[in-house]
């Protein structure tokens, strides 16, 4: 059983999704919040394994509220809600630790499916929001070439491949047939980067990817294998 917090300002939202969430057997909505504050009331309360949290709240926003949550000792997973595809918290609230985004636009069966995928590690990033997310790095200076960045040299040469195409919003399946990898090598490539790289989640292996250089906005990477093109970026998972 997945046990859920809704914590939005809109008691419309809240209905519905409790509606949609509570009709599946796996999933549990243990509370309801209309603002950031009494959001954290509410997780030290219950204890939820999973806390959707909109953006823009009063007292206490999403951001703040992914913060204090994260900090805590065996945090939730966070998804942040939003009804904005530009939002300009998607960098800082993945920074801070979100999980992921999720457009309140969504089908019932996307946000059921996005539940779900939360707890598996798996990055819940639109195409539109992964756009935004790699349009923060644009207005960067492009890092100088100097080989490989010092936060990755602890990977092996296939293991920083793989975090090449994780960057990309790419799914294990995807990977496998990027880089003709079975899919359970891919699995163990990623668990191994991140216990090197002390990452918790393909979200936070995507900001540190852009973030050391990696990988830029254009979509080539600094160290690109010749011929070897990347796919657009899934949606949910």
């Amino acid at each position: 059983m997945i046990r859920i917090l809704l914590v939005d300002d809109q008691a419309l939202v809240r209905a519905g999704f409790r509606s949609i969430l509570e009709k599946q057997p796996d999933l549990e909505v243990v509370g309801e919040a209309g603002d950031g504050v009494e959001g954290l009331r509410l997780f030290a309360e219950t204890r939820p394994d999973l806390a959707l949290v909109d953006i823009r709240m009063p007292r206490l926003d999403g951001l703040a509220v992914t913060r204090e949550l994260m900090a805590a000792p065996d945090p939730p997973r966070v998804v942040v809600l939003t009804t904005f595809d530009a939002d300009s918290y998607v960098y800082e609230a993945l920074r801070a630790g979100a999980a992921g985004f999720l457009l309140k636009d969504i089908s019932p069966e996307q946000l059921v499916a996005a539940c779900r995928t939360a707890l598996t590690g798996e990055a819940l990033l639109s195409p539109s929001i992964t756009r935004h997310l790699v349009e923060a790095f644009i207005r960067s200076p492009a890092p100088v070439d100097d080989g490989l960045p010092d936060a990755l040299r602890d990977l092996t040469e296939r293991e920083v491949d793989v975090l090449r195409e994780l960057a990309t919003g790419a799914s294990n399946a995807d990977i496998s047939r990027r880089l003709f990898l079975a899919e359970t090598t891919v699995k163990t490539h990623v668990a191994r980067i991140f216990a090197k790289l002390g990452l918790r989640d393909r979200v936070q292996a995507v900001v540190l990817a852009y973030e050391c250089g990696l990988v830029r906005p254009s979509g080539a990477s600094r160290h690109a294998v010749p011929g070897h093109r990347h796919g657009p970026t899934n949606g949910i998972g």
